[in-house]
């Protein structure tokens, strides 16, 4: 039996959504945000149709069902029955999204959590009040390893951050502006500006799913680095934050 072609495509479409929730939710145990979600099934749509209708035979083959829908008079029930059901899908899907939550809007939430006193990452926990950069002193001490610092967490920026961060740290990487909330301008002198080294290790190790119940809820995009980072890359990346921003972090003799 001969499946029609654009039966294949929704199955093929489906079947790769089904596979990010059973990678990401099920697998990996990261669950996958629905803006993200929403940006990957953009581009796995646009690429199946593009494959499918890339000759004319196969285009004529993905729209035959659909030609058939509206032009054959043996499917005047079937044709009254799907233009009856597609308009009520979708009016159902519209009024879910449009349906007031019990949650807090997103609006409300706190972009900058209180981080906890202690927070878990590598296996160990960490004193959040008295965590220090260890590369941080080599600032001072030497110079030229302090430059290599910043260059070896700048390159680990480039490979993870900057797609969403930008190259520039401004907040407008390429995937920047299907995020929500968007991604952190570390430009902006209210951003890491105000902050202890310690607390971006948090955020960056624990990512939105390490955040308080008062940031949530959060749709952010940001993962869990410390199951893709080492701990040392995670200090280097923060000092070349600072290094390229130009920023001093916050110290707690500032306190």
């Amino acid at each position: 039996m001969k499946i029609p072609k654009l039966l294949e495509a929704v199955l093929v479409t489906v079947g790769i959504y089904y596979g990010f929730i059973l990678v990401f939710d099920v697998l990996l145990g990261q669950l996958i945000p629905a803006s993200l979600l929403t940006m990957y099934m953009f581009f796995v749509v646009a690429g199946v149709f593009t494959v499918y209708t890339f000759t004319e035979e196969g285009t004529r083959e993905l729209v035959a069902p659909i030609v058939a829908l509206v032009e054959d008079p043996s499917k005047k029930v079937m044709r009254y029955i799907v233009f009856l059901l597609v308009p009520l899908a979708a009016g159902y899907y519209a009024y879910g999204k449009m349906l007031p939550s019990f949650e807090a809007p997103v609006e409300l939430r706190s972009i900058h959590p209180a981080p906890p006193s202690a927070v878990k990452a590598y296996g160990k926990r960490y004193n959040l009040a008295t965590l220090e950069n260890p590369y941080r002193k080599f600032e001072k001490e030497d110079p030229e390893k302090f430059k290599e610092l910043v260059y070896e967490g700048g390159a680990v920026y480039i490979q993870n951050c900057q797609f969403c961060h930008g190259d520039k740290l401004d907040g407008k990487g390429p995937y920047a502006p299907a995020l929500n909330p968007v991604p952190l301008n570390f430009q902006d002198v209210g951003t890491i500006a105000q902050l202890q080294e310690s607390f971006l290790f948090w955020r960056i190790a624990t990512g939105g799913p390490g955040l308080p119940k008062e940031a949530a809820p959060w749709i952010s995009s940001m993962p869990i680095w410390q199951d893709f980072l080492t701990e040392d890359e995670i200090w280097k990346v923060i000092l070349f934050l600072y290094d390229y921003t130009g920023q001093q972090p916050r110290s707690w003799g500032h306190e």
